[in-house]
């Protein structure tokens, strides 16, 4: 269900979609945030907003950045993860310093298609859709760098998790 209505405030859960760079009815910059169920607008920029969200989990959006790039060496346009044991895995369309970057939840996403105007297509799981103003192939190579951060982090969490699983089993060892 679509709700035009403006919210003073938001925070990114594991339902949020996609948060979309948008120009408003007024012309005046908003953002526009789709999750499973709602659509609205709220006053921070996209970029802002992931920044927020990151902050809410300790880490900044810079951090979280520099976090990618130790993990697999991504430093344009990298992938971020807001919270990774929710699954909430994010990336920017474009340069997050562009007011035009908007942010896509990984987790959601179905399928991508293209377009005759040579923007994007992106299908989500519970049958929505966008269309952004950004290659096909940039779009799926953002997605596939998602992927790929996704398996990296996943793993190193995993092995933290039986390394201290190992020592509490065994502290004198």
């Amino acid at each position: 269900m679509v709700k035009n209505y403006y919210s003073p405030s938001y925070e990114i859960t594991p339902f949020t979609m996609a948060v979309l760079a948008d120009f408003g009815k007024t012309e005046e910059y908003t953002t526009c945030v789709l999750e499973t169920q709602e659509e609205f607008f709220v006053e921070p920029s996209p970029t802002k907003l992931v920044d927020f969200a990151c902050k809410s989990f300790g880490a900044s959006l810079k951090g979280r950045q520099e976090g990618t790039r130790d993990i697999c060496n991504i430093t344009h346009k990298a992938p971020i993860a807001i919270d990774p044991s929710s699954g909430m895995y994010f990336f920017p369309t474009i340069s997050p310093i562009n007011t035009k970057c908007s942010w896509i939840a990984h987790t959601h996403i179905d399928q991508l298609k293209m377009t005759d105007n040579h923007c994007t297509e992106i299908l989500f799981k519970n049958g929505k859709s966008v269309t952004i103003d950004v290659s096909y192939g940039s779009m799926l190579n953002q997605i596939q760098r998602t992927a790929q951060f996704r398996y990296l982090l996943d793993n190193r969490i995993k092995y933290l998790r039986r390394q201290g699983a190992d020592m509490v089993a065994e502290p004198y060892a």
